[in-house]
């Protein structure tokens, strides 16, 4: 099975690049450099390649090349779920993030119908320790892998909440002007939490009890750690919590509330209370089972960015990654300090040398 694959990418006063083109085979890639060489500058251009804000979730201007700060682009041939494309985005100046496939203009949503992009790097690292704003986002990228459809129904929740607090700020008590935003929230939060059901569903059904990697029970559940709201019980919690909101000043139940709950399953433990190398297995057996579920859905293996990942395992665990990543067939870009952590992959993949010249990414294999 071949995957879902970026052929060629151009970063253009990108970041840390002021100039850099890339040219891949569709095969697993690392790219090997000092520190502050550009790598993971790189994976990052390649995630705005998905709907969003990308791995660090970075506003367009931030993503310009300083000090210049003229503006940036990227530019990529991709071999996509049914046809290759030409995909441009970019932003000039104080101006908005602009997409374009083949060539005419495109909202971020249809990236979505073209590639399938998973990601993990060292900031998730704390996923399962930090607050559940994260894995709320965390399970929500995975479901939007599977559901492309989640983002809009997300974006209308957030819209028709925005609204509603606005509301109980202003300590509004008229329960009319509550009625058809909190309808709005209903429909959009009932599939919120349908679609993230779905998604968990997919992730129990494609762990793999062969993986060197462990299996994780994973539950949604509500904002007190107990079981996650009903969709069918979200109206009726809506008109009884009004008071309460009002006191606060902002909707406190709904899916905006919910967390993701996480058990390692040979241990019994919950992932939070694992080791810091226990709680990285998890979350590499999850990228692989979401790539898994998406190679069956879609017949073709997803593109999966892996920062800085090798470091953090043992050789025996490393050999395990890739020979998974190419049973799969899966691009997988990887970053990495030395060659050294690569070994075990051996020609399945390539090894590409990053290095910053005065400000030009100089690019060697």
């Amino acid at each position: 099975m071949s995957g879902l694959a970026i052929t060629s990418l151009t970063l253009s006063h990108f970041r840390s690049h002021k100039a850099a083109k890339l040219v891949f085979d569709g095969r697993p890639v690392a790219l090997v450099g000092a520190n502050g060489a550009g790598k993971t500058n790189i994976l990052e251009a390649v995630s705005l390649l998905s709907p969003g804000r990308g791995l660090r979730r970075a506003a367009a201007e931030d993503l310009a090349r300083r000090p210049e700060a003229l503006g940036w682009k990227l530019a990529a041939r991709v071999s996509g779920i049914a046809a290759d494309h030409d995909i441009e985005t970019g932003a000039e100046a104080g101006e908005a993030r602009s997409l374009r496939i083949d060539g005419k203009p495109a909202p971020q949503t249809a990236l979505a119908r073209i590639l399938r992009i998973l990601w993990l790097v060292p900031a998730m690292d704390r996923l399962w320790i930090e607050a559940a704003e994260g894995r709320r986002r965390f399970l929500d990228r995975i479901t939007l892998s599977f559901i492309p459809d989640h983002a809009e129904v997300s974006l209308a929740y957030e819209k028709a909440m925005r609204d509603r607090n606005r509301l109980l700020k202003d300590q509004v008590s008229d329960a009319r002007w509550y009625a058809a935003l909190e309808a709005q929230m209903v429909e959009a939060g009932t599939a919120i939490i349908s679609n993230r059901l779905a998604a968990l569903d997919r992730l129990a059904h494609a762990q793999s009890n062969g993986s060197a990697f462990p299996r994780a029970d994973l539950a949604l559940t509500g904002p007190d750690g107990g079981t996650e709201l009903p969709a069918e019980d979200l109206a009726l919690a809506l008109v009884e919590g009004r008071r309460r909101d009002m006191a606060a000043g902002r909707t406190l139940q709904g899916p905006h509330r919910s967390d993701l709950r996480a058990i390692y399953v040979s241990k019994g433990a919950e992932a939070g209370q694992c080791s810091t190398g226990e709680q990285k297995a998890l979350l590499i057996s999850l990228i692989l089972a979401n790539a898994r579920a998406l190679a069956a859905d879609l017949g073709r293996a997803p593109v999966i960015l892996l920062d800085e990942v090798a470091a953090h395992l043992d050789i025996s665990r490393r050999a395990a990654l890739y020979d998974e990543i190419c049973a799969l067939g899966a691009q997988a870009i990887m970053t990495g300090t030395e060659a050294a952590l690569f070994e075990a992959m051996g020609d399945r993949g390539s090894v590409v040398t990053i290095r910053d010249d005065n400000g030009v990414s100089r690019i060697s294999e």
